[in-house]
C-alpha cells in the first residue's frame, strides 16, 4: 500500500478571479500552520508544465518555484482550502484554454449571428421547472431551475457555441452560447452535453441533459450575459 503524506499549506483568505466575461469569484479560508513557510531559494520551475511532488513540498513553495504562486495552482489543480498536496500528486503548472475562452469571446469579432437582430431575440425557457434560486439568490449571476436529472435542455436562442466543456471551476459541464455581439447565454451542471464548439444551434434545440447541481439537486444553472455583465434571465423570459 502506498503511502502519501499530505502537507498543510499556509495561506489566509486567498481570493480568485475565475473568469470572464464569466469570471466568479471563489473565496476559501484556510488554517494557519504554526510555523512560517521555508521560501525556496530559487524559481527553478519556470519553464515547467507539470511538477510531481516530493516530500517537503508544499502549494506554497510550488507556486513560488513556478512563478506562479499558490492562488493559480490551486485554481488550475482543483485544490480547495486548505490547499493540501500530497507526495506523488501532479500538478499542472500552467491554465488550460478553456479556463480563458470567455475573454476570448469577448475579444473576437462577430460570429455567424445577424448583429442586428440583436433587440430582437426571442428568448424562451431552456427547460420547464420552477426557480429554485432567483437572480439575487445566486449574487447576481443567473438563475436556478429544478427539473429531474436527465431531462431536455434547450437553447434559450438562436446562436453558436462557444464553449463546451467542464474546465470551469463551479460550473460542472457547461455550455455557453454566443448570441450576437453583445449577448451570451449559460448552462452549467449538466449531465451530458450535446453540442460541441463551433457548431450552430437553433431556438429550441435540444442542447444538454439535466444533472445535478451544487447542492446535490437535480436543477440547471441558467445565465444570460450582456457585455459580459449577468442579467436577470426573468426579464428577459417569456412569461
Amino acid at each position: 500500500m502506498q503511502y502519501r503524506q499530505r502537507k498543510l499549506v499556509t495561506v489566509c483568505k486567498p481570493s480568485l478571479l475565475v473568469v470572464l466575461f464569466f469570471l466568479a469569484n471563489v473565496m476559501g479560508c484556510a488554517k494557519m500552520q504554526t510555523e512560517a513557510p521555508v521560501l525556496p531559494k530559487q524559481r527553478d520551475l519556470i519553464n515547467g508544465s507539470y511538477y510531481k511532488v516530493k516530500k517537503g513540498d508544499t502549494l506554497y513553495s510550488v507556486g513560488f518555484r513556478s512563478g506562479h504562486g499558490y492562488k493559480r495552482l490551486a485554481a488550475w489543480n482543483k485544490i480547495a482550502p486548505p490547499y493540501d498536496i500530497y507526495i506523488g500528486q501532479t500538478l499542472r503548472l500552467f491554465q488550460k484554454k478553456s479556463s480563458q475562452y470567455l475573454k476570448k469571446v469577448k475579444k473576437s469579432p462577430d460570429i455567424s449571428v445577424n448583429n442586428k437582430k440583436v433587440l430582437k431575440l426571442n428568448w424562451r425557457w431552456p427547460i420547464r421547472g420552477k426557480v429554485l434560486k432567483s437572480f439575487y439568490l445566486t449574487g447576481r449571476k443567473g438563475i436556478d431551475i429544478s427539473g429531474r436529472v436527465g431531462q431536455n435542455i434547450k437553447a434559450t436562442e438562436a446562436g453558436v457555441v462557444v464553449y463546451s466543456g467542464s474546465g470551469l471551476v463551479g460550473y460542472g459541464k457547461l455550455l455557453i452560447i454566443k448570441h450576437n455581439y453583445l449577448y451570451l447565454s449559460a448552462y452549467a451542471h449538466n449531465r451530458r452535453l450535446l453540442v460541441k464548439e463551433g457548431q450552430k444551434v437553433k431556438a429550441g434545440q435540444v442542447i444538454a441533459e439535466m444533472g445535478v447541481g451544487a447542492d446535490g439537486q437535480p436543477s440547471l444553472h441558467f445565465e444570460i450575459r450582456k457585455n459580459g455583465t449577468p442579467v436577470n434571465p426573468v426579464t428577459y423570459l417569456s412569461k
